[in-house]
């Protein structure tokens, strides 16, 4: 049982979507999406409108869309609110009054670095739906200028997100907190170079030059828990703390970040989960890549993914998996870093915040 501190609110069981919206009152949080004021902007209104005229194309930038807006479990809304009751479970130190938002114990500061949090997340997530067009790929003049269009759209709309998130970050006035964000961008891009890939860029599991476990770590740190632990220790830095709690608050956010990424891996594999059996999930999802380890003669089907994913009979492979060690192994590893994301908690002083992200990681220990 990772509930070291016993702080679960209610004796039922953990409810997901309970902890989230108990922890937004917690903190004022108006939605668990990115600040209204984006969303409801003439930019984003534009991109909406050249969004319908893709209706009816395969390109990836609409399964982007639908899975921002109707996200079901897809937690990625609530890294702005971790970063909030991480500011407020901390509480600052040394600040003007004018600074503090009183209603939710938080500094303007921090709310707007929540917001460039998912700004930044919500750009890159949106940079990922770009289509290679390599020659020959699109024949049909039509799917082409289809395909071209809305790589347009995803390349400009990611790059807006991203500007505003850079204005956003440099009206802080704080040289150390835009070096240390911009460092999380640089892990994000580099994230993506990581390993074998095919020519869509889709990550695909490298021979065993490094255990599996070092591999996925390596991927997942520079694609989701460099952003939320830098987040984190961004906004203890806006506070006044110093190096060691701001060190307590990146670790926070790096153990959240992979314990929440080992859930979202387990999730096609979970009995009542909404996978349909032959649909593609990640290669190098933590239960796969455990299986090579176990077992490299997995290998021969991965590798007809070389030229594209989609040649890989996912089938076979989600039966191969399993049967083996890997589940079990990766709910290991979401445990793990589940309980290294709750000893950090013990550095804060209890508080009603401290309790809503204890809350919510044991919730998604029972997803």
């Amino acid at each position: 049982n990772y509930a070291v501190a016993g702080e679960l609110a209610h004796s039922q069981k953990p409810d997901w979507n309970k902890a989230v919206s108990e922890a937004e009152k917690i903190v004022g949080y108006p939605t668990s999406f990115l600040s209204l004021r984006w969303l409801l902007s003439d930019e984003i209104a534009n991109v909406a409108l050249h969004l319908r005229k893709l209706v009816g194309s395969n390109h990836p930038l609409l399964k982007t869309a639908k899975s921002l807006l109707y996200n079901g479990r897809n937690y990625m809304q609530a890294w702005g609110l971790i970063v909030l009751l991480i500011s407020k479970a901390a509480g600052h130190i040394n600040v003007e009054e004018m600074e503090e938002d009183k209603a939710a114990g938080v500094l303007h500061s921090q709310r707007a670095l929540a917001e460039v949090t998912e700004m930044i997340r919500t750009s890159h997530l949106v940079h990922k739906g770009l289509v290679n067009i390599y020659p020959g790929l699109y024949p049909e003049p039509a799917v082409l200028n289809d395909m071209t269009f809305g790589n347009k759209i995803a390349l400009l709309s990611g790059d807006y997100l991203l500007a505003n998130s850079c204005m956003e970050l440099a009206s802080l006035r704080n040289q150390d907190l835009v070096e240390l964000m911009s460092s999380a961008v640089r892990d994000l891009a580099e994230g993506e170079f990581v390993g074998r890939r095919d020519k869509q860029n889709n990550p695909l599991p490298s021979f065993q030059e490094s255990s599996a476990l070092e591999e996925w770590t390596q991927r997942n740190v520079l694609s989701a828990g460099s952003l939320l632990g830098k987040s984190c220790q961004g906004t203890l830095k806006l506070a006044g703390h110093g190096a060691e709690l701001q060190d307590q608050g990146y670790k926070f956010g790096k153990h959240l970040a992979l314990a929440w990424q080992a859930c979202l891996d387990l999730e096609p594999f979970t009995v009542g989960s909404h996978y349909m059996p032959g649909t593609p999930f990640s290669l190098t999802s933590a239960p796969v890549m455990f299986h090579l380890e176990h077992d490299p003669s997995l290998f021969v089907e991965i590798d007809k993914g070389l030229e594209s994913v989609h040649n890989v009979d996912y089938s076979k492979i989600y039966t191969v998996v399993t049967e083996g060690p890997g589940l079990a192994r990766t709910k290991q590893l979401q445990k793990e870093h589940s309980q290294k994301a709750m000893e950090v908690l013990q550095v804060f002083q209890e508080s009603d915040a401290r309790t809503a992200l204890s809350n919510i990681i044991v919730a998604m220990g029972e997803l």
